[in-house]
């Protein structure tokens, strides 16, 4: 969660110098670096980045960053987004402001201290693992999380910030995973003074030389820990409240992640089915001290607004959001953060007919080969007109060790039919890139 606060200014032309390599490319590791073609260089919003071993990020994703959903008018990202924005501006004020300052046109390219490092992710946690990133370079990041902002703004001086902006993570296909999604952000800070306000009771010690458990961080003392987490909790259940009514039902289970501690996650039902909304916890405190606000305790919550949406409005499809489909957001034409509960969303499947294709290939070097390669390669291609890619069998063969892998892709366009000829293009490209630039050995010949 950290931020160059000079990034916040608006600075257009993203563009992408490609250089086409007539081989495949491996890191000092061996491990396959970038399946498709590796940018000599990367420029996003006027700024140039020299590339490296670590370089995944593809044109295709850079074309997204300039969309900014979350501030388009009545596109339901930016209702969902106002309406959570509405609820703690009036609910949470100070004197005649709001306590929440919103950030929500921060740049999403960061460096890999301020996505990973900042939060105290360890240096081998998986989170961190090129094939689930977009990698500018070895140092700099499409931001997988908007808590890469949050060191940045507390040494800014924000002690109560809500931060929206996309997000980028290499994922599985299917209707609910994007490459691109939008998060919704929420942190405060405490003194012991704030904590106290409105309880019956002295102000308490936040701090103490003490132990972790599991109700607990070691420097925190047992009261400022379960205030804090009083007020986190009491914050979002009226948040669900505001967004889904009076009669939701929601719970709490508890969670790990390495940036909080205690952790949360909040679980509503949904349809007989218990949904993960969102996470959240207790800031770690080095995260506080590093950024200099270190007599203070605080908490923290991220949710995504897909998922919200989502399941909101009964939206079967995450690329619908993307897809620009008049039928689609005319039905939010008129709807705000105030009468938003009131939307009759007309429920949409499409109707057109599901097409769908077998890619199977032998993996020479499994240990370095991940699924998620294969995803990007495909989105490269297919982009939107891929609904899903199902990973169905996997065989080791018994003699020489190799192991097969096979999926199955599916297509369907939201609103008109596919033609043979340009699947037959996409399985094409497709193929003759994981021949030329991964290390496989082809099933389909």
């Amino acid at each position: 969660m950290s931020l160059d606060l000079l990034s916040m200014k608006l600075i257009r032309n993203v563009g992408h110098s490609m250089l086409k390599m007539q081989c495949r490319h491996m890191s000092d590791t061996g491990k396959n670096v970038d399946r498709l073609a590796l940018p000599a260089s990367t420029v996003i919003r006027g700024k140039e980045y020299a590339s490296d071993d670590w370089t995944n990020v593809t044109p295709r994703i850079l074309k997204r960053i300039d969309a900014k959903l979350h501030l388009q008018n009545h596109h339901p990202l930016c209702i969902i987004k106002r309406a959570i924005v509405e609820h703690f501006y009036s609910a949470y004020r100070v004197g005649m402001g709001p306590v929440f300052t919103v950030l929500d046109d921060i740049s999403p390219v960061v460096t890999v201290q301020q996505n990973f490092d900042s939060m105290l992710i360890p240096k081998d946690h998986v989170s961190r693992k090129k094939q689930d990133n977009y990698y500018i370079n070895k140092d700099v990041i499409l931001r997988a999380h908007t808590s890469a902002h949050e060191a940045d703004l507390i040494k800014a001086g924000f002690d109560a910030f809500l931060t929206i902006g996309d997000v980028y993570r290499r994922d599985t296909i299917d209707p609910t995973h994007y490459p691109v999604f939008h998060q919704f952000e929420g942190v405060r800070l405490f003194s012991s003074h704030e904590l106290t306000t409105g309880v019956e009771s002295e102000e308490v010690s936040l701090f103490e030389d003490g132990y972790e458990t599991e109700w607990k961080q070691p420097c925190h003392t047992l009261e400022a820990s379960k205030l804090t987490e009083y007020d986190l909790k009491q914050t979002l259940e009226n948040l669900v409240l505001h967004l889904f009514g009076k009669d939701v039902e929601y719970r709490w289970v508890d969670a790990y992640f390495p940036f909080t501690h205690p952790s949360f996650e909040m679980e509503i039902k949904v349809e007989g089915e218990w949904i993960e909304m969102l996470g959240c916890g207790v800031l770690r405190q080095p995260i506080i001290n590093t950024a200099g606000a270190d007599q203070k305790i605080g908490w923290a919550f991220g949710l995504g607004l897909e998922r919200l949406a989502m399941k909101l409005f009964n939206i079967p499809d995450i690329r619908y959001f993307w897809s620009g489909d008049q039928s689609f957001l005319s039905q939010f034409s008129g709807v705000d953060e105030k009468n938003f509960r009131d939307l009759h969303f007309r429920t949409m499947k499409s109707n057109q007919p599901l097409i769908m294709n077998d890619i199977s290939f032998w993996v020479n070097d499994e240990e370095n080969y991940d699924s998620n390669d294969f995803y990007d390669l495909v989105r490269n291609f297919g982009g939107d007109l891929v609904e899903n890619v199902h990973l169905f069998d996997v065989f080791k063969h018994p003699d020489n060790g190799m192991t097969s892998h096979c999926y199955r892709v599916f297509y369907r366009h939201l609103t008109r039919p596919l033609e043979k000829a340009e699947l037959a293009e996409i399985d094409a490209n497709i193929k003759k890139t994981l021949l030329d630039e991964f290390n496989i050995k082809p099933r389909w010949v």
